[in-house]
């Protein structure tokens, strides 16, 4: 780090450079810096002397001392899924002795499901504001104009390498390498296991196909271990350079499916199948019971498996001899995705009670974080990449313009007069959020919501309210919004003010963004359910994609189906040509070749057609012929 003094001869005074301004406000509290410059100037202008006695008793990272940061999320664990939550069952050793060697936040909040978690951890904003609003059907792609904190810590001199799931956003210019991550290897989508995966993979956790840095890779061993094996390397590479690293940890587990999970713990929680049954939360049909306590062990499983991996993940920190310079950060994306366990709370995934939005929140860091500090005040996801940039003594860009706020004085003791504030999680189906619409809003004790369901694109007649006195009734069992009119209607102005002020971050505010094909980045481009629009994952849905073309030239297009194609009519549809083949029963996929395109915006549609019946093709993939793959 140069520091620079000079002098403003127009307005005589000092000018203390970018620089020197970092040092006095970045965050490591370690010793003073007495400054003491005399000058004598003298020029056309007059003379003047300059005295300039400055103490910078301040808190400073300098690039060897900035921390390491590994922040690893998973995926529908819910809050009550350790044994440091008090969950008798599920065995979460390591997770739990690093609960007790940690600060935590213990009201911290998240979006019900995923992408919306995702979006607003890596950039510190309300996902609303970055079109990504939905998990699927071309709703789940992030803006590439937004900032992501692996963006800025990349600007800063860290590696930085996200291993599992992304989700938000496969193709050009969306993916996790487009936006600050120098190594990316992921799945594509939410999950494996769904439309967007390859065909040839299969639906296995097990040895799956990823994409590094795009390019489909075939790994060995279970997915989470692949992830955290590829972190690790990672970590080591970066070590030996002398690099800080930022690693995002995101597995998928222990989201569904679960045909394929550890089975030796499969066998171990299915031998305790009574205390499974007692995680169960509400009545369950005894025709059900087997089938819920199947899911539950291999829950347990996947759960467990990343607690070792985690444990791996520590011994080799400790190992490297940089458990003290690294900070850890272990949260959860949503609620359960069953109806388990939460420690008493309401609620799971896709629901705004407590059960579905709230996780655990642990940063353990022994050089600067207390062991057992707790800090009570509300935060969620939007939080933390300003809280990152501020233990790594990274500012962010000055334009940029963050939701969250930096938790660090909290953590650390620091701060005594915190700003109150609301916090408000909204995410509900369609292709633009709805007022009212699913949402919750809290302060420090109140909580309004209304609960209209997830999977419902809106609601009819007025929304049906529901107040919590959370300090009183954390369980929300008594509605008391009713007796508190006042109460409600506050919290429900501070909601109306914020829709409208999320919602006019762009003019068009939730239009999807669109993908770009023929470039250098990206060649072929491989489109899937994922992200088209007007369809669904059903075999028989029909759907399409907003592409911008980005360099004019001739491309081919194959068009890949599921499998079982009786003899059909294929027709392709991309920006204002229409093209038809016919291919016989049992085909895997065909191809549209030597299509001219021109550079500018492009919508593609493909289906199969026989009679009257039409449905739309498994994937497709577009290759710019003679450009770079």
């Amino acid at each position: 780090m140069r520091l620079e003094i000079a002098m403003d001869r127009t307005r005589d005074v000092i000018i203390v450079s970018d620089g020197l301004r970092r040092l006095v406000t970045a965050v490591h509290l370690t010793f003073a810096i007495f400054i003491r410059i005399e000058s004598a100037i003298s020029s056309r202008c007059g003379a003047v002397f300059a005295l300039m006695s400055v103490v910078l008793i301040a808190s400073f990272c300098t690039a060897a001392q900035r921390p390491n940061v590994v922040l690893i999320m998973t995926d529908d664990q819910g809050i009550g899924d350790f044994g440091s939550a008090g969950n008798p069952v599920i065995e979460t050793p390591h997770l739990d002795a690093m609960v007790s060697r940690s600060a935590s936040l213990s009201t911290f909040y998240v979006s019900p499901v995923c992408s919306a978690t995702r979006a607003c951890l890596m950039t510190g904003r309300y996902n609303y504001r970055t079109r990504c609003i939905d998990t699927w059907l071309g709703r789940s792609m992030m803006d590439p104009e937004e900032v992501t904190i692996a963006e800025v810590l990349s600007e800063a001199g860290y590696a930085t390498g996200i291993f599992g799931k992304w989700h938000l956003g496969d193709c050009y210019p969306m993916r996790a390498h487009d936006q600050g991550f120098q190594q990316a290897l992921v799945h594509r989508g939410g999950g494996l296991a769904q439309p967007s995966e390859p065909p040839e993979n299969e639906r296995r956790y097990t040895n799956p196909l990823l994409f590094h840095n795009g390019r489909k890779v075939q790994t060995n061993g279970y997915c989470t271990d692949v992830y955290f094996d590829s972190a690790l390397k990672f970590i080591e590479k970066s070590h030996r350079a002398d690099r800080k690293f930022f690693v995002y940890l995101s597995t998928n587990a222990p989201h569904s499916p679960f045909h394929d999970v550890p089975e030796d713990l499969r066998k171990h929680y299915m031998a305790r199948q009574d205390a499974l049954a007692s995680l169960i939360v509400g009545e369950l049909e005894e025709n059900r019971r087997t089938g819920e306590i199947d899911k539950l062990a291999r829950t347990a499983a996947m759960i467990t498996n990343i607690d070792t991996n985690v444990g791996r993940l520590l011994a080799r920190l400790e190992t490297l001899r940089v458990t003290d310079n690294t900070l850890v950060i272990f949260l959860v994306d949503n609620g359960p995705g069953s109806r388990r366990f939460v420690g008493g709370l309401r609620g799971k995934k896709a629901e705004v009670h407590e059960g579905g939005v709230r996780s655990p929140l642990w940063m353990h860091w022994p050089a600067r974080l207390k062991a057992g500090t707790v800090c009570e005040e509300l935060a969620a996801h939007i939080d933390l990449m300003p809280t990152i940039l501020n233990a790594c003594g990274v500012e962010p860009p000055p334009d940029l313009k963050m939701d969250g706020r930096n938790l660090w004085p909290l953590l650390t003791g620091e701060c005594v007069d915190w700003e109150r504030r609301t916090i408000v999680i909204q995410s509900h189906r369609g292709d633009q959020p709805t007022r009212f619409a699913h949402f919750m809003i809290r302060d420090q004790r109140w909580k309004l919501l209304h609960a209209s369901g997830f999977h419902q694109e809106g609601f009819t007649g007025p929304p049906q309210f529901e107040l919590y006195d959370l300090h009183n009734d954390p369980g929300e069992t008594m509605n008391l919004v009713d007796d508190q009119p006042q109460i409600a209607e506050r919290l429900s102005r501070r909601y109306d003010a914020w829709f409208d002020d999320v919602s006019s971050t762009r003019p068009d505010n939730y239009a999807p963004p669109r993908i770009h094909i023929g470039t250098p980045h990206e060649n072929p481009t491989v489109l899937t359910r994922q992200d088209w629009r007007g369809g669904t994952w059903r075999e028989k849905s029909v759907g399409y994609w907003e592409l911008t073309v980005a360099e004019s030239g001739e491309y081919d297009v194959e068009c890949i189906f599921h499998p079982g194609t009786v003899g059909e009519t294929v027709g392709l549809t991309i920006a204002d040509t229409s093209h038809e083949i016919d291919v016989p029963p049992a085909s895997k996929s065909c191809q549209f070749k030597g299509i001219r395109l021109v550079v500018g915006d492009a919508r593609l549609q493909a289906s199969l057609h026989s009679g009257e019946m039409r449905r739309g093709v498994h994937q497709v993939r577009v290759t710019r012929v003679g450009g770079q793959e």
